[in-house]
């Protein structure tokens, strides 16, 4: 049966885990994983998967060679699939009308021409990648224009993932979110897909809606994640002024439960590949619809993330007595987040250029990001090492920046690191995830964000 065969376009972050957790959960279905990218698509069938993610080896060498299957055939995943995920990239657009804000459809599009193309039967359509309000309909009409005489059924299915524990978020969802057209076939496909997930979700969790709400839902969800990152960011410069602390702040202020503790966390920014795509994203919707106002409101805080990192760096020069020209930095960690190797967006991309920028040498480090900083800093010029242990990127350096809240970071043994630095030797704690005091103790001068600082300088520095 074609309703019993899942395709999935785009074997990325969100494809991969997502049809990875399908098949091992649905094993009476067969799951498909397309991607033009032969390298990927060859990694995720080796031991060596693509992506890091806690778990996620476990998940797939489950279902991999029994019903889940990873290749480069988009032509015949599509004539064998009734139901198709399309999780393809939307970058933001970088020209044209919208530049800087919009989501760049143009891979989206293609996809659902590819699909039109190569169909032989009806096919029911979930667009997995995040997308632009309405972009369904847009969809809906390509591919229902075809002359096949075919009818294609267009679902949105965004994903809420938290790159670190995306196998259990998928294993344990808070919710999933279908969107469906509110016509009589368009429930039919919804009652498919919503079969999928019933496998393992409780049908409590499954929220149905029109379609329309689900693809604002997710934009939305992301930017108020940001928000308040972005707010208590803020905050974290004010408490720098004032000797107050922010982990006592958001802590106090979390136990609210009208706010709550989640997201409360000063560090040097969000990153990843979501949270500005999409506020930016939802401040161009804003746009088109004549909303001013809101777009200001949504687009400060992607203007307070950039501050927070422009903060972070002018506080290293300050510290080191307004120069970096030529002193070595360490860079502890250049994931956007602990427990992935995504680097897309990380604070550590802007940071270690503009630190590059003022002639600093930078030692990077990161558990499983190194592969990915490379490709980030190709091609920008500047004295940088990629290092291979922590210890090696500290020793001779003038400071260490850490960039990442890896729980490793944690258990190093910073005398050794101390007494192989340069002197007076600096710790800028950009996630606040060390014991200050010790590192104080030990002879360090720190300097947390949002805390007062600890410093053996006598000269205001």
């Amino acid at each position: 049966m074609e309703d019993k065969t899942i395709l999935c376009i785009g074997a990325g972050y969100v494809g991969g885990p997502t049809m990875a957790m399908i098949a091992a959960k649905c094993p009476d279905y067969t799951v498909l994983i397309v991607d033009i990218n032969e390298e990927r698509i060859n990694a995720w069938n080796s031991d060596t998967l693509p992506i890091y993610e806690p778990g996620l080896d476990d998940v797939v060498k489950k279902a991999r060679g029994r019903n889940l299957f990873f290749s480069t055939d988009i032509v015949g995943g599509i004539k064998k699939a009734g139901i198709i995920f399309v999780s393809v990239n939307t970058p933001t657009k970088d020209f044209g009308a919208g530049a800087g804000k919009a989501a760049d459809l143009q891979y989206w599009e293609k996809t659902a021409r590819s699909i039109v193309e190569h169909s032989e039967g009806n096919k029911i359509v979930i667009e997995k990648s995040t997308l632009p309000v309405r972009t369904a309909e847009a969809m809906h009409r390509i591919l229902n224009a075809n002359t096949k005489g075919l009818h294609f059924e267009v679902l949105s299915n965004p994903e809420f993932l938290a790159e670190g524990t995306a196998v259990k978020d998928l294993e344990n969802p808070d919710r999933v979110l279908i969107g469906a057209m509110t016509t009589e076939r368009g429930q039919e496909a919804l009652k498919k897909i919503v079969a999928i997930y019933e496998n393992w979700v409780s049908r409590d969790k499954i929220k149905t809606t029109n379609v329309w709400s689900s693809e604002l839902t997710k934009l939305v969800s992301n930017a108020m994640l940001a928000q308040r990152i972005s707010s208590v960011n803020s905050l974290s410069a004010l408490c720098e002024k004032t000797d107050a602390d922010i982990q006592e702040v958001s802590e106090a202020m979390g136990l609210d439960s009208r706010i709550g503790s989640k997201f409360l966390k000063a560090g040097v920014g969000f990153g990843g590949s979501c949270f500005k795509k999409d506020i930016l994203n939802l401040v161009y919707l804003c746009e088109h619809y004549n909303l001013p106002e809101v777009a200001r409101y949504w687009e400060q805080v992607v203007f307070m993330n950039e501050f927070q990192e422009r903060r972070f760096v002018g506080k290293i020069i300050q510290k080191m007595f307004n120069t970096v020209s030529d002193k070595r930095i360490a860079i502890f960690g250049f994931a956007f987040k602990a427990d992935t190797g995504d680097t897309r967006e990380s604070p550590a991309i802007y940071i270690s250029k503009w630190l590059l920028e003022e002639k600093a040498k930078i030692a990077i480090y990161d558990p499983k990001a190194t592969k990915n900083a490379k490709l980030e800093l190709s091609g920008i010029e500047g004295n940088i090492e990629y290092c291979d242990c922590p210890y090696e990127a500290a020793k001779g350096a003038h400071a260490i920046a850490v960039l990442t809240d890896w729980n490793e970071f944690k258990t190093y043994d910073y005398l050794k690191i101390f007494n192989e630095m340069e002197k007076p030797a600096f710790l800028f704690d950009g996630r606040n995830v060390l014991d200050h005091k010790k590192l104080f103790s030990i002879g360090f001068n720190v300097f947390p964000l949002g805390k007062p600082e600890l410093s053996h300088l006598d000269d205001g520095n």
